[in-house]
């Protein structure tokens, strides 16, 4: 995990390497035999096998100077290993790059044929540690459960009803840079047809706690739902907001949601009454070193968290797909003044009967240079603002290029609904570029 600014850039140097491949614990190739999604129960995903990857990637960061950083040997030696099983067992996979520091960066993509292609369900992991150790928790425990939990697809020849798309980044240590490029590459069209991204990144630390994002309510209730089942108490995680490749995904206004057990921060008392573990220490004490080993494990987290994987990705891929709703869009250019007054772009809503949803979709689209400095409301026709993103210093990146769900019900469906934005520091620009309401 990369707990700087997103928009730290730095950059390495590139080399490939290949590393001979072993076996794992259970058999990874497809079954002549398909049953269909409503069929079949979510699998366990054995921590043995989610293991046996992690041995792998310690032993490639072993055999290529400790490490397996962006531009090192050891990062392409990853993605040769995870390709290797990931083509066994039926995916069609794909390697893109990109380049960082006038190094050759590597994203891995595995898609799983079919599914709706309009609806795709996508989880991802970063694949890359940092230059001063193997990088095991941080990120092999991420990428190792999203791996193994694309094989459990294979053996059970599941049949989705939303595509399914897996995905490791690369230079994720580097300011999230893989995951930029691969969403940058998306034309339009195609970011329109994410259904979520599931984020996972460092999912087995020593000391855990058992966080979640809390980024869209449909799916932070899918992995609330899951630990509820277990007795397990979950927190929202905030230690590393934004500071991961979900951020990319969210920005352009992809549903995202993911787990995290801790990095660097001090676990409480309160947290360790709950979740057990050593209160006064860090849940990572060795977040970005070379003690993040396989030693560097709890497995009782890193079986929790991959069986939660695969409960989301059978609860959200393989549920009744929803057809596109009714939407009303401005696409009109609004100029948003400088520390000014606020603005507003309008679209009128005809022909339906009742109230709008609980669940009405502000898909935004506002460029602008420093997004912190922005207040963004949706004002129902009679008047009423609904709050969907309020300035923050901290908010340090461009444009605001996102979905908002708000509970509109209690509001006629019909009439004049507005977007209004206001700028309320100086020295950075914007417009509205588009807005919609999605029914």
């Amino acid at each position: 995990m990369n707990l700087s600014s997103p928009r730290r850039t730095a950059r390495a140097t590139a080399a490939a390497v290949a590393l001979a491949l072993t076996g794992l614990v259970a058999a990874t190739a497809p079954s002549s035999a398909a049953t269909p999604a409503a069929a079949l129960a979510v699998p366990d995903i054995p921590v043995a096998n989610v293991k046996a990857h992690l041995t792998q990637l310690q032993s490639i960061a072993t055999a290529n100077g400790g490490n397996r950083a962006h531009g090192r040997p050891g990062y392409k030696a990853s993605v040769d290993y995870l390709k290797a099983k990931l083509d066994a067992a039926g995916f069609t996979t794909s390697v893109t790059t990109f380049t960082s520091s006038g190094a050759t960066g590597y994203n891995l993509i595995a898609d799983w044929p079919g599914g709706d292609p309009n609806q795709i369900l996508m989880a991802g992991a970063h694949l890359d540690s940092v230059s001063s150790g193997p990088g095991i928790n941080d990120n092999g425990s991420g990428s190792a459960a999203v791996l193994e939990t694309a094989l459990a697809v294979s053996r059970a020849q599941l049949k989705p009803t939303k595509h399914l798309r897996f995905g490791w980044w690369g230079a994720e240590e580097l300011g999230l840079v893989g995951s930029k490029a691969y969403v940058n590459s998306l034309p339009t069209t195609e970011r329109s047809k994410f259904s979520g991204y599931l984020n996972f990144d460092m999912i087995g630390s020593p000391n855990p706690g058992y966080f979640v994002y809390d980024d869209d309510p449909a799916i932070e209730k899918t992995f609330k739902d899951y630990y509820a089942g277990l007795g397990v108490p979950t927190e929202i995680e905030t230690e590393g907001d934004g500071r991961s490749d979900h951020a990319n995904f969210k920005n352009v206004g992809i549903p995202v949601g993911g787990l995290f057990t801790g990095a660097s921060r001090t676990k409480t008392s309160a947290q360790a009454q709950k979740w057990g573990g050593t209160a006064g220490t860090a849940f990572d004490r060795c977040y970005h070193s070379s003690c993040d080993t396989t030693a560097n494990i709890n497995d009782t987290a890193l079986d929790r968290n991959s069986d939660a994987i695969a409960h989301a990705i059978w609860t959200l891929g393989t549920g009744p797909t929803v057809p596109p709703g009714d939407v009303h869009e401005n696409t009109t250019d609004v100029a948003v003044p400088d520390n000014g007054a606020p603005v507003t772009s309008s679209v009128t809503v005809s022909g339906r009967t009742g109230n709008a949803p609980a669940a009405l979709k502000v898909g935004v689209d506002i460029k602008h240079t420093w997004r912190g400095d922005l207040v963004v409301d949706l004002l129902a026709p009679d008047g009423t603002a609904y709050r969907l993103k309020s300035s923050s210093s901290s908010d340090s990146a461009d444009n605001v290029i996102a979905t908002y769900t708000v509970d509109a019900s209690s509001e006629p469906a019909n009439g004049s609904w507005k977007l209004r934005v206001q700028d309320i520091a100086a020295q950075d620009t914007g417009y509205i570029d588009s807005w919609k309401l999605t029914f």
